[in-house]
């Protein structure tokens, strides 16, 4: 306990970008006076841990990664859903386009068929076929034919 300040200490001496740099250790004192005045400054020495007590240091560099990661992680968690929601609606456009198709396949189906019905000939043709008889004919029923 004995020992000064300066034992316990590192010179630095600041250069003119901004870095500093070990001063060579040689046996003399600075008062702080003198150190301000120079652009020194004192660094203390890195804590020793006495051999029989464990670190309890927290290291935050690992810290950092972890919370990082979990940060990283969530951020992607959240972008699940509104993925989720852009498959699903893709999908369901997809299927309205293929319905639409086959609706105007449909409507151009039944518009050729409105179009032979205004002849009179295929109306009367279409009415036969649905059983119907023109006026004046008998209707005959014949059963079991094609069974």
């Amino acid at each position: 306990m004995g020992r000064s300040p300066s034992a316990h200490c590192s010179l630095l001496t600041a250069q003119e970008d901004g870095r500093s740099r070990v001063a060579p250790s040689e046996p003399f004192r600075v008062s702080a006076r003198a150190q301000s005045a120079r652009g020194y400054r004192l660094r203390p020495a890195p804590r020793r841990r006495s051999p029989g007590r464990p670190a309890t240091r927290i290291h935050w560099d690992r810290l950092g990664r972890v919370v990082l990661v979990l940060v990283i992680f969530f951020v992607l968690l959240s972008y699940v859903k509104p993925a989720i929601n852009l498959v699903d609606a893709w999908r369901d456009a997809n299927a309205a386009k293929s319905e639409l198709r086959q609706l105007q396949r449909e409507r151009g189906r039944l518009a050729a068929q409105a179009d032979s019905l205004k002849d009179p000939a295929a109306a009367a043709e279409a009415a036969r076929r649905l059983g119907m008889v023109a006026p004046g004919e008998r209707p005959y029923v014949v059963r079991g034919l094609h069974r």
